[in-house]
């Protein structure tokens, strides 16, 4: 199924951070469209000319997504689950999201440097005490919070094994969401297997491998819209989403994902 350029325009400006003046809660008639916040890293946060090619998740989201759901990208580099809240930028969700809206919780980047304390958590007390922020402030809302794995890096062994690096924190999560009861989404596990699958070469045409960078955590477009497209999946595999929500998945050409001048 082709997308028409409206549908495409609508669809990258909807992937903006509200924080930048873009897409908030959408009206369609005098019904309102549900809205599905993102709270999350660098990984998934959008990207602006100045950091070209370097694509999070998020901004290729939308594009597999039908019409009547918004994405609204909080996403931020460099925040922890910890940062996020002591920023006052989960209040800034919570003080726009609605009864019906969902709320797609990804960290543990950030939450792994002990080195910071204004970031750093432990897996096991203050990593799951943050993520029930999340999950509270979601649902005393009549929003529905949903829990996702940190997506991998891009790392192999000498022969040539990926390998995960978020320790504890996928596992702290997983137990978080069965005994909350929080649709989770396995991203960690499925990323893993994606970049096992592809090898330690083809994984490079994912990741923000330029002239000038080798990065083994952050996308490119091609690397952005594979994760996009496991979250996807999951979000209907959980049933957070049902398939009249989810488009069906006839590729993203590179070219839709565009990056916007940085806000002054």
């Amino acid at each position: 199924m082709s997308l028409s350029r409206r549908q495409v325009t609508s669809a990258a400006v909807a992937s903006v951070p509200l924080a930048f003046g873009a897409a908030g809660v959408a009206q369609a008639g005098s019904r309102r469209r549900r809205t599905l916040y993102i709270a999350g890293d660098s990984t998934a946060a959008q990207k602006y000319a100045d950091a070209a090619p370097e694509t999070g998740w998020g901004m290729a989201l939308p594009f597999l997504l039908h019409r009547h759901l918004t994405v609204s990208n909080h996403a931020v580099n460099g925040r922890s689950s910890k940062s996020f809240v002591d920023e006052g930028l989960l209040e800034g969700i919570f003080s726009s999201i609605r009864p019906g809206d969902l709320l797609l919780v990804q960290f543990a980047h950030n939450d792994e440097k002990s080195a910071d304390p204004t970031r750093y958590t432990e897996p096991w007390s203050t990593y799951q005490e943050y993520l029930r922020m999340y999950v509270d402030g979601a649902r005393a809302r009549g929003a529905r919070p949903v829990l996702a794995t940190a997506v991998e890096r891009r790392r192999f062994d000498a022969d040539g094994r990926a390998l995960p690096s978020h320790g504890e924190y996928p596992a702290a999560m997983r137990a978080l969401a069965a005994e909350e009861r929080v649709a989770l989404l396995d991203v960690q596990a499925l990323s893993l297997a994606l970049w096992q699958e592809l090898g330690a070469e083809e994984t490079k045409k994912y990741f923000n491998w330029t002239a000038t960078e080798q990065d083994n955590t952050h996308f490119n477009p091609p690397g952005a819209i594979a994760v996009a497209r496991l979250v996807a999946r999951e979000l209907l595999r959980t049933r957070v989403l049902g398939p009249r929500d989810v488009r069906p998945d006839a590729g993203i050409p590179e070219s839709w994902i565009t990056w916007p001048e940085p806000v002054a």
